[in-house]
């Protein structure tokens, strides 16, 4: 017998708790977008923004003041000192706007300002990284594009896979394309034509009927949404490794909704009772529950090891998973089957009998 830390008898009215699902997803996002509003966008890394980063490690703990006392007589355009990783890395992140500068002319201004304070031996310079502003616009772009695609091809193959409709899906691509090719040849900035390639992705998705898809892409955009809006609010910056870990998170958060979907399909086909859709969608919750319950335990358990153990290079992007794993697996039970019912097979014959 497997191991079950759910009864298989559980009878949990999930679909009854959408709608206080949905305040507190509401919440979430107006916290986060409002961060975002506030201070005027993401803060990008060097990855995007352009600049020079220089990661020091400390002998012993320092306070961030001290370093940036010691970096004082330094002249450096946006100069900015912070710490990195867990208190006892004892590391720090210098970074500067100006990509101008030779990394070898910015290491020896390092070097000797922090031997002046700390000591030849009392730190030591782990890494140096210089990229353009044209370069980290591109980065950006090619990142964003990166999320618009996933979730597109996400959004045909849930079609196709759950509703048999791949012309359907293939039309819907096509006409996404074309939308998204007009407003490209306007020159807007690779972020709004993102956002309105989403936009655009769930409209037709809700006018041509794919219901599994709408729910899916709307689960993984409120995850990114709610990720992004958290790391905002932390104060965190986006870099490559964000971006990574955000397309993981689609992966991740899908798989959960795919299982969850597949059995509400199977048990829609199986319903010779005449259940109605909502009832199907709680049973069929309730059956995965515990296999989705342990999954995202087992996952987390490795990405928490990850974000103590891993190092502060890597500490941001299990940060990000962490998250998204929690809101991955909320989402695929309180937001995307809620989203099906709404729209879902059953819900035009619940509204007539209602």
């Amino acid at each position: 017998m497997g191991l079950q830390i759910i009864k298989p008898d559980t009878r949990i009215d999930f679909v009854g708790l959408r709608k206080i699902a949905f305040i507190l997803s509401a919440v979430i996002i107006l916290a986060g977008l409002g961060s975002l509003v506030i201070k005027g966008g993401p803060k990008y890394g060097i990855d995007f923004a352009g600049g020079i980063i220089v990661q020091v490690k400390a002998d012993k703990a320092k306070d961030v003041g001290e370093i940036k006392d010691a970096m004082n007589g330094v002249e450096l355009p946006g100069l900015v000192v912070q710490t990195l990783g867990l208190e006892g890395d004892h590391e720090y992140l210098i970074r500067t706007s100006s990509s101008d500068i030779s990394s070898q002319d910015i290491r020896n201004r390092v070097n000797e300002a922090l031997t002046k304070d700390l000591g030849a031996d009392g730190y030591s310079i782990q890494r140096l990284e210089m990229v353009g502003p044209k370069v980290g616009a591109d980065l950006r772009a090619k990142a964003l594009e990166a999320m618009f695609y996933a979730v597109l091809l996400i959004a045909v193959y849930i079609s196709g896979r759950f509703e048999q409709r791949w012309t359907v899906a293939g039309i819907m691509a096509a006409a996404l394309g074309g939308v998204i090719y007009g407003v490209g040849l306007t020159g807007l900035d690779m972020g709004w034509l993102t956002v309105i390639a989403m936009v655009v992705t769930i409209a037709m998705c809700w006018y041509l009927k794919l219901n599994y898809a709408l729910g899916a892409v709307a689960a993984l955009i409120h995850d990114v949404i709610i990720t992004v809006g958290i790391f905002s609010i932390l104060g965190k910056e986006f870099d490559l490794t964000i971006i990574a870990a955000l397309l993981t998170i689609i992966g991740y958060s899908l798989n959960d909704t795919i299982i969850v979907f597949d059995r509400i399909r199977e048990n829609t086909l199986a319903n010779k009772s005449n259940a109605s859709f909502g009832n199907v969608i709680n049973r069929s919750v309730n059956q995965t529950l515990s296999r989705t319950i342990m999954t995202s335990l087992t996952t987390l358990v490795v990405v928490m090891c990850l974000y103590v153990l891993g190092g502060s290079v890597i500490h941001d992007f299990a940060l990000a998973l962490l998250i998204g794993i929690v809101v991955g697996t909320y989402s695929s039970i309180f937001v995307a089957s809620p989203i099906l019912l709404g729209f879902g097979p059953g819900s035009a014959a619940e509204e007539v009998e209602a």
